[in-house]
This record gives structure tokens, C-alpha cells and sequence, in this order.
């Protein structure tokens, strides 16, 4: 029994040493400013990386292709990058004034253009956090590349099995494909891949958009097709940071832009001197529990408040979503769309303009209409951008007179996705602290929401220690299993706490720019469960099973500012 623990133990450091070994690489080839992947530059990141073996990346030291990581990555990936062998990583430059048609990935917010036949150019605004998520993706993928010219080139010429011939006679062709037709090229795949027939029906369909079905092929045969010239010509990928996007990183030119748009709105609208409560979500969740019972009253009476949330939640009914936002605008909802580049649209709510009597949480609506609070919803942060954006937006507000104006701010609520370590998916995590990892730091607060707050029929709700993670795609079973059955009892992993936390206190403790009691709330649902097989995030969404958690925790934390 010792021996196993002293051997987990040693597995855990040793992935703790390969993230540690991957973030120094990655912040020196940032400053470097180039390097290639598959060459001797990336070497350093490709072998942390097969060394920690993270669960998002499946398969990726194994010799056979990683499905399921694959198409999380190109789901965060602009469509059209397994051609490219040039990737420039810039800053917000102008692009979006050009003819260039911007891509935009269908799980990540940023903004790509593709140059030419060769070179994708991708907007980096949210900080080190998203440059680093890229790098690590980029590696995976390029791994994965050159697994699949390894089965199929045949001699020291770069001769090609008879299997990838065909397969890229398929590719090549313009017409649309029999079943009988796409099912032998899936064969083809089988045997390039190292996976079963079974394996890539199941997950081909996943890969597909409108404009192209087979959109499976064209992604292995380009990335075999660059990994074959790298090995056989010896041209290597190249991934490039611009000059400006290395001079601005790190100086919240974003976030601070981003910042003083809200502000002055608040400021125009004369809100600024109201108390303000700052609510990190989604766009939909706050939105839709204040005013959903109004302006659904049919559906209300007929359904559970919650199945009518499962309703708009669904993609299908879009008619029902537009009667709400008529509502909340009638009630002088504002909606401010970023065009700062951080990608973090804000809702604001006046609630001296709601009528108190059509909701249906709990409200003291003296307390309400002597007070009169404003809520300031913003989008979700990304990592190291969550620090940038509050800690900007808690800073004072200059007039144009040159008065200095404090917020006066009296909660901040950070809701959101993430990973948990005992329970499941669609669960509730409350944190007591987050621990920063690979830092000594770690922020313990007094949260407002409990356990006895938020349990309700069908969700369990877990209290302890929550980890921020550099990067939930490094994470393997042998660091989490660490964290959470050490003294650290950890419940679960996230991307941005410590961050939120260390502006807020940096800016009521230490600036003083906000007062010394402002609250905070803290409320994750879990997305998946990393420690057991088959529950990473790259196994797929939650589904409608997010929907109960996230309205429990966004009516639990409007009932706390509305009483």
C-alpha cells in the first residue's frame, strides 16, 4: 500500500514538473517570438506534454489517433488551420477592416483570418491564458499529425500506402459521397488511424458542418499531408507572435479598454454612484430569471419555472428567447456588445425600473426601492484575463472634468463551468478558497453562498477547496487525484478564481478602491469529472443537465442582493 501511494506521489510531481516544464517553454518562445512546432524549438513542449498525458488529449502517447481530444481541439481551432503550415499569433492589428472575412471557432471567441493558402492569422485579446490554450492545442494537434504520416509512409523516399492514395483521391474529389462511398473512405481512415470502423462512424458526424459532411477526411488528410512534407521535405509548420501583440501582453490594453466603455456608460446613465453589484455569467441565465415569468405567463402556470428555463435553453426556440429580451429591454435592460477585443459582453440592470411584483424570487422591496442596485452582468473571463478585467473595472472612473469617481460596489458573484473531482456532472461546487496551482498562493475568503443555499431535489452540492488551474487541458488524473486526497481536499478545478479574487482584494484591501466588506460568491456547476474515464470535457456538453444548477445558483445569488 505505501509503495502505490509513494508511486502516485511520484506521478503527480512528475506531471507537476511537465506543466511546470511546458509554461516555461511556452513563455520563452513567446519572447522569442517564433518557433516550430515539430522541430527542434517545440521539442520541449511536445515531450512535457507526452509526459503529463492529459485527459482531455486521451490517446496522445499512445500510437493510434486521439478522436475525442482531436475535435475538442479543432472546435476551438479557426475551420481551415490543418492546411495552414504558417500561424501568426496576433494582437487586435486591423484585420477586421480589411476584405479578410473573420473565422470565428465555434467554442472559442476570437477572431481568425485566413492570409493566404498557407498562413491563418488568429486575434490574441484575452491575454497569456488564451495564447497559452492555443500553443497547447497546436502541440496536440501536430503530434497527431505526425502519428498519422508515420503509418503511411512506407520508405526513406516518403512513398504512401496504398491506403492514403486513396484516401486523398477522395478528398480531392468534388463530388458528394454515396453512404457506400463515405463508409469505404471511413475504412481508409480505420486503418491510417489505428482505430476501428465502429470508432469513426460514431464521431465522423461530429466533424461535419453544413458546407462540408466530410469534413473528417479533409481534416486527417490535411494534417497528414503537412506532417508528410515536414518529415519527407523537411519544411516545417511555423508559429509566429507579432511584434505588437508582444509588446502589448500583459498591460490590460484590452481589459482596460473594455473597462472604461462600461464605465462610462454607467457613468452617462447616471448609475455610477448607485450601488453596484457585478455578476460574472453567462448572458442569458439573469436575464432570463428575472424576467422569463412575465413574459412567458402561459408556459409559467402550465410548467415548473425550471423546465421553462429548459425550454429556452433550447436552440429551437428562439421566438420564445426574442419575448424575453423584448421584456427585459422594456425594462431598461442595457446591453453593451464588446468592441474592446476581450470578447466580454456586459448586461446592466436597473432595478429601480423593475416592476417587483412579477418576480418570482424572494424580494424586500423596501430594501430594493431605498437603494435602488444596479447589476452589472459580464461575460465570462478566460483564465488570466478574469485579473484584468476586475481589477480595471474596480478601479476609480475619471470624468471628463478629471474628478475621480469609486464604484461602489457591494458584491461580486462569480458563476460558471467547471471540472469536479467527487460527484458529477450538473453538481454544484461552492469554494471556501482557491489555491493557485503551481504558485504558493492560495486565496481562502468568506463566501456568501452555502451548501444549505443552493441543495435542492436532484443536485448535489459539494463545499471545500477549489484549484485554478493554468490551463484545463493539462490536467491528467495523477495531479488531480493529489490535490483532492491530500490535506488540500480540492473539489473541484476552474480557469479563473484566483485571479477574480486576487483583483478584488488587491482593489479592497490594498487600493482601497472599493470598500473593505464587499461581498463575494462563488457557485460552479460541473461540466465533467476528470478522475473518471470517459468524463473529460472532451466527451461532449452537458447537455440540458446544466441547465437546473445554473439557474439555482443565479436565482440563490439575485435573492441575496435583492434581500
Amino acid at each position: 500500500m505505501e509503495h502505490t501511494k509513494r508511486y502516485e506521489r511520484t506521478r503527480a510531481q512528475e506531471s507537476s514538473n511537465a506543466i511546470e516544464r511546458m509554461y516555461v517553454a511556452m513563455r520563452h518562445l513567446f519572447n522569442r517570438g517564433f518557433y516550430k512546432p515539430m522541430g527542434v524549438s517545440g521539442e520541449t513542449l511536445r515531450q512535457a506534454l507526452l509526459s503529463l498525458r492529459p485527459e482531455i488529449y486521451g490517446s496522445v502517447a499512445e500510437e493510434r489517433v486521439e478522436l475525442k481530444g482531436l475535435l475538442y481541439v479543432i472546435d476551438r481551432l479557426p475551420r481551415g488551420i490543418e492546411e495552414c503550415s504558417r500561424i501568426n499569433l496576433t494582437s487586435d492589428e486591423g484585420y477586421s477592416k480589411s476584405h479578410f472575412t473573420s473565422i470565428v471557432p465555434e467554442k472559442r471567441r476570437r477572431n481568425c483570418y485566413r492570409i493566404d493558402d498557407e498562413q491563418m492569422n488568429i486575434e490574441m485579446t484575452r491575454g497569456r491564458s488564451d495564447i497559452y490554450d492555443i500553443m497547447t492545442h497546436l502541440t496536440f494537434l501536430f503530434i497527431e499529425s505526425h502519428k498519422i504520416s508515420k503509418s503511411v509512409i512506407i520508405d526513406e523516399l516518403g512513398t504512401t500506402s496504398k491506403d492514403w492514395q486513396k484516401l486523398e483521391k477522395v478528398v480531392k474529389s468534388t463530388k458528394k459521397l454515396s453512404q457506400k462511398e463515405r463508409e469505404i473512405a471511413t475504412s481508409y481512415a480505420a486503418s491510417i488511424l489505428g482505430r476501428s470502423f465502429s470508432e469513426i462512424s460514431d464521431i465522423y458526424n461530429d466533424f461535419a458542418v453544413n458546407t462540408q459532411p466530410e469534413r473528417f477526411l479533409h481534416i486527417i488528410y490535411w494534417l497528414g499531408k503537412q506532417a508528410i512534407a515536414e518529415q519527407v521535405s523537411n519544411d516545417k509548420r511555423l508559429v509566429t507572435f507579432s511584434p505588437i501583440l508582444r509588446e502589448e501582453i500583459g498591460h490590460h490594453i484590452h481589459g482596460g479598454i473594455w473597462a472604461h466603455t462600461v464605465k462610462t456608460t454607467l457613468y452617462k446613465r447616471k448609475l455610477l454612484d448607485r450601488p453596484i453589484h457585478i455578476i460574472s455569467a453567462n448572458m442569458h441565465s439573469v436575464m432570463n430569471t428575472l424576467f422569463a415569468p412575465s413574459s412567458l405567463k402561459t408556459l409559467a402556470s402550465k410548467h415548473d419555472i425550471f423546465e421553462v428555463y429548459k425550454m429556452l435553453s433550447d436552440n429551437a426556440n428562439k421566438a420564445l428567447r426574442d419575448k424575453v429580451k423584448v421584456e427585459a429591454d422594456r425594462y431598461g435592460m442595457l446591453h453593451i456588445d464588446d468592441t474592446s477585443g476581450a470578447n466580454i459582453d456586459v448586461q446592466i440592470f436597473d432595478t429601480d425600473r423593475l416592476d417587483y411584483s412579477k418576480l418570482d424570487i424572494k424580494n424586500d422591496e423596501s430594501v430594493l426601492k431605498s437603494k435602488k442596485p444596479v447589476i452589472l452582468v459580464m461575460d465570462y473571463a478566460f483564465g488570466e484575463q478574469a485579473y484584468e478585467t476586475i481589477d480595471e473595472l474596480l478601479k476609480p472612473f475619471e470624468t471628463e472634468q478629471g474628478a475621480l469617481v469609486h464604484l461602489d460596489v457591494e458584491s461580486v458573484s462569480i458563476m460558471g463551468k467547471a471540472g469536479i473531482l467527487e460527484g458529477g456532472k450538473g453538481d454544484i461546487m461552492i469554494p471556501s478558497a482557491h489555491i493557485f496551482e503551481g504558485t504558493a498562493d492560495n486565496y481562502p475568503f468568506k463566501n456568501e453562498l452555502a451548501k444549505k443555499d443552493l441543495e435542492c431535489q436532484g443536485v448535489s452540492v459539494y463545499e471545500g477547496a477549489m484549484i485554478t488551474v493554468l490551463g484545463t487541458s493539462l490536467q491528467n488524473k495523477d495531479i488531480l487525484e493529489f490535490f483532492h486526497e491530500s490535506t488540500w481536499r480540492v473539489i473541484g478545478l476552474e480557469m479563473e478564481g484566483a485571479h477574480y479574487q486576487k483583483a478584488i482584494q488587491a482593489a479592497s484591501k490594498v487600493r482601497g478602491s472599493i470598500k473593505k466588506d464587499v461581498k463575494v460568491r462563488y457557485a460552479y456547476y460541473a461540466s465533467d469529472n476528470p478522475l473518471e474515464t470517459g468524463s473529460t470535457l472532451a466527451s461532449g456538453g452537458l447537455g440540458t443537465s446544466g441547465v437546473k444548477p445554473t439557474y439555482l445558483i443565479t436565482r440563490t445569488i439575485l435573492e441575496q442582493i435583492f434581500n
